[in-house]
């Protein structure tokens, strides 16, 4: 299938800053996007003005992943997935790792009503203490959704991701070494541009803003994913770059937070769009991108998956300038690329407005 546009929910700007879902879906319908990653942030939103009483109950998120559904259907947009199943994979404490696993099975229902069979699972970032080094722990528990993936019929996918600041598994090479080992049809990956460059090239703490080997490393990395990573367990790929600080992301940095690693908070705050170097894009993501879609032959669901400070601001027009970025950065990453994509239906014209919450 030829590559398709979606982005996340909440790189339209987050709800606590009075961002609605509603109008987050316009000004995705209105740039053409056609497909969404919805954050769970987003579900739990709507959850709590449908149940103001008991939002966190089942009924109430069930009844707002049904609702989300509607909202996506009447706009011609589609739920790629619901994401992030987080902090799961790999808990020292076992008792935690139990009431995941019961979670689990609301996030299954939730993706049902949305219509979608995939859930995404980022590596789990917690404090080293509270997650293993052992590699074959963390294969087994996530083996073990994805058996309980394979008993619902139809089944449920889980996408797999390394984050560039994980506790354990912060490469692609090791993601999909545990991926081979989960050896399930229902288990894949979900590759990131930023991710990926964001941990063997980029360096937010350095005063270069880069590793000490930053275009080998980079050059190894992709020449080694297109030889090794099988093109039909990559379920999504993500497509975003990052901006290249001024100052290191050190002690004194408007960024730095003493509880987050220099990656986790450079990611928070600085990603960006594809192409984006007027606002200090620097990673090499056309390389890696191109490593996707003609290294590795992906076709399938591009996402921009966005975090930045703008998204943080209030008012009406930030979802739709984050919209319109991303956009213009899709049709760049085209352009350059030389993507087959599938067009969206040519949207309704849509004014410039506020939508209600609901």
């Amino acid at each position: 299938m030829p590559s398709k546009l979606a982005i996340s929910s909440m790189s339209l700007g987050r709800c606590y800053a009075g961002h609605s879902l509603a109008h987050k879906l316009d000004a995705a319908q209105q740039y053409g996007y056609q497909g969404l990653e919805l954050f769970h942030e987003d579900l739990a939103d709507i959850a709590g003005l449908l149940y103001p009483d008991n939002p966190t109950s089942g009924a109430a998120q069930l009844a707002a992943a049904r609702h989300i559904r509607q909202m996506c259907r009447v706009r011609g947009i589609e739920v790629v997935c619901l994401q992030p199943f987080m902090h799961y994979d790999g808990l020292v404490d076992r008792a935690e790792h139990d009431r995941h696993i019961q979670k689990l099975y609301l996030w299954i229902e939730m993706a049902r009503e949305l219509e979608t069979d995939l859930i995404q699972v980022p590596a789990n970032f917690l404090p080293a203490a509270q997650v293993t080094e052992d590699l074959s722990l963390i294969v087994a528990d996530l083996r073990e959704i994805a058996d309980i993936g394979l008993a619902q019929s139809p089944p449920i996918r889980f996408a797999y991701e390394s984050l560039c600041w994980s506790t354990r598994v912060d490469t692609w090479e090791l993601c999909w070494e545990v991926c081979q080992r989960v050896d399930r049809s229902n288990f894949g990956l979900c590759l990131d541009t930023f991710n990926i460059a964001g941990r063997i090239y980029a360096d937010p703490a350095s005063a270069t803003g880069r590793t000490p080997d930053a275009d080998e490393a980079t050059r190894r990395s992709i020449a080694n994913l297109v030889a090794q990573v099988d093109p039909a367990k990559v379920f999504y790929v993500q497509v975003v770059d990052a901006e290249r600080l001024r100052d290191p992301l050190v002690p004194g940095h408007a960024y730095y937070d003493a509880a987050q690693p220099a990656r986790m908070s450079w990611s928070r705050n600085c990603r960006l769009f594809y192409g984006e170097k007027s606002h200090g894009a620097y990673l090499p993501v056309k390389e890696v991108a191109r490593a996707f879609f003609h290294g590795l032959g992906f076709e399938g669901w591009v996402s921009l998956e966005l975090f930045n400070r703008r998204m943080n601001d209030e008012g009406p027009e930030v979802p739709l300038e984050l919209a319109r970025r991303g956009a213009v950065s899709w049709a760049k990453l085209v352009k350059d690329l030389r993507l087959a994509v599938e067009e969206p239906l040519a949207p309704t014209p849509m004014p410039v407005r506020i939508s209600a919450a609901l």
